[in-house]
């Protein structure tokens, strides 16, 4: 039926939104909660901010040369690491369990990014395990440029 057709006819022509209209769109609550506070949402800061420190600590040992900023990124680059895989594993639990979540495209595009985020994180610690002082310039700095811009994108 054209719709000229279904307006003649009393029919209304509208777009439906599918996703929108599934009953299960809104039921977004938490599986995996602490006093009703979701731990993905709490464990997620912490990858940020490690993963923020390691490109600041990473400046400032091309900046001073000093050793310390390069250790310091080394552990920071580890926290960020270990961290995101709590924090992805608590995501993918709830991405899995929770229809609402699971139906919406935007959970599966910020769940292929943090995949890709915690790549580069792993990258990033496991060539500053060898000797974390070598490692920083250029391809240590050029790995944290990478995560600091995908934590962003994610």
């Amino acid at each position: 039926m054209t719709a000229d057709r279904a307006e003649t006819a009393g029919e209304t022509t509208g777009l439906a939104d599918p996703i929108a209209d599934n009953p299960h769109f809104h039921r977004t609550q938490s599986r995996i909660a602490v006093v009703g506070h979701p731990v993905h949402a709490m464990l997620v800061a912490f990858p940020i901010a490690l993963t923020m420190s390691t490109l600041a600590a990473d400046g400032f040992y091309w900046w001073t040369g000093d050793a310390f900023w390069a250790r310091a990124a080394l552990w920071s680059s580890g926290g960020a690491f270990l961290m995101g895989l709590a924090a992805g594993l608590s995501g993918t639990v709830e991405l899995l369990m929770v229809r609402g979540i699971r139906i919406r495209a935007a959970s599966w595009t910020h769940f292929i990014l943090a995949v890709m985020l915690l790549s580069i994180l792993g990258a990033n610690w496991g060539l500053r395990l060898d000797g974390y002082q070598q490692a920083v310039l250029p391809w240590g700095l050029l790995l944290s440029g990478f995560a600091a811009f995908f934590t962003g994108m994610t």
